[in-house]
């Protein structure tokens, strides 16, 4: 069991009153993704709610500020247990026999657009395996095709986009791939968090989005930007792109600063330190679901 201590403290200048907040920085607590310890404060005296979604885990903080500084910070101790698999044992689940709540991730959203990369989807893919082997294909595809180079794309660039300037940061890797596997018919969702193990070149440790795909009845981890190590990624918000799972999102007037993150691990419950590898196996921190 891997466990991962961090912090995130996000810095505003509030330039109205009444400005409204939806933070998601709260790590998800699912079957295999414990919250062990967490605290928050902030620097305003502010009434705040929590929502958590029932169906994603995502938890969403939510708050209205007055105008002046704000400084929201979020400290917590994550256990991650995660659920492992022999990638040949998991195939893909047919359309009509896929769970209500996965239904959403095979349909074109806002960033990626499935619908227009159909028939370059199945000329690449179409001829594999129905299985994890071929989400790993299409994982290997993007990464070899598409160049990780920090400010090359913008909040409006989509999985097309990415496509044809074939560069971009890890969320335009993440709308990429999973537009991909959705022309496939594979249930594809964008995920949002922070990581351990990333390349020191890239800078001061910030928030990572990466894919996870339903096949054999679970959600499995991939990092199409191959820059992190998946065990050690650490789950906020999933959404069907990026439009779902900001970390921030802001109705008023506000500047902000970059992020100040942290990220170590620490010994677990038994005092074994269990440092994030990179492994040959599949990994969830999701639970089985049900089909209908």
């Amino acid at each position: 069991m891997v466990r991962l201590k961090f912090s995130i403290e996000l810095n505003y200048e509030i330039t109205q009153p009444g400005c409204d907040f939806i933070f998601s920085i709260h790590a998800a607590q699912t079957p295999h993704q414990i919250v062990v310890t967490e605290s928050l404060g902030i620097s305003q005296p502010l009434q705040t709610n929590l929502y958590t979604d029932p169906v994603t885990h995502t938890r969403f903080l939510r708050m209205q500020a007055q105008a002046g500084p704000l400084m929201v910070r979020y400290d917590a101790t994550v256990d991650l247990d995660h659920y492992t698999a022999q990638p040949d044992q998991l195939g893909e689940v047919l359309v009509a026999n896929l769970p209500g709540p996965v239904l959403p991730y095979i349909y074109p959203s806002r960033y990626c657009q499935s619908d227009r990369l159909h028939r370059l989807a199945v000329k690449e893919f179409g001829h594999l395996w129905q299985g994890y082997a071929r989400v790993q294909a299409i994982r290997d595809w993007v990464l070899n095709r598409v160049t990780f180079q920090s400010n090359t794309s913008t909040g409006n660039t989509t999985a097309v986009d990415t496509l044809v300037e074939e560069m971009g940061v890890c969320r335009d890797f993440a709308h990429l791939m999973i537009a991909l596997c959705r022309a496939v018919n594979i249930p594809a969702r964008f995920a949002t968090g922070i990581d351990y193990g990333a390349d020191p070149v890239l800078g001061p440790t910030d928030f990572h989005a990466y894919v996870e795909v339903y096949v054999g009845d679970r959600w499995y981890i991939f990092d199409p930007s191959g820059v992190a190590i998946p065990m050690g990624f650490l789950r906020f918000g999933t959404g069907r792109d990026a439009a779902d799972a900001a970390f921030a999102t802001i109705f008023g007037g506000v500047i902000g600063a970059a992020p100040v993150i942290t990220i170590e691990a620490i010994p677990n419950a038994q005092g074994v330190l269990m440092v994030p590898q990179h492994v040959p196996y599949a990994l969830s921190t999701d639970g089985q679901l049900v089909r209908d």
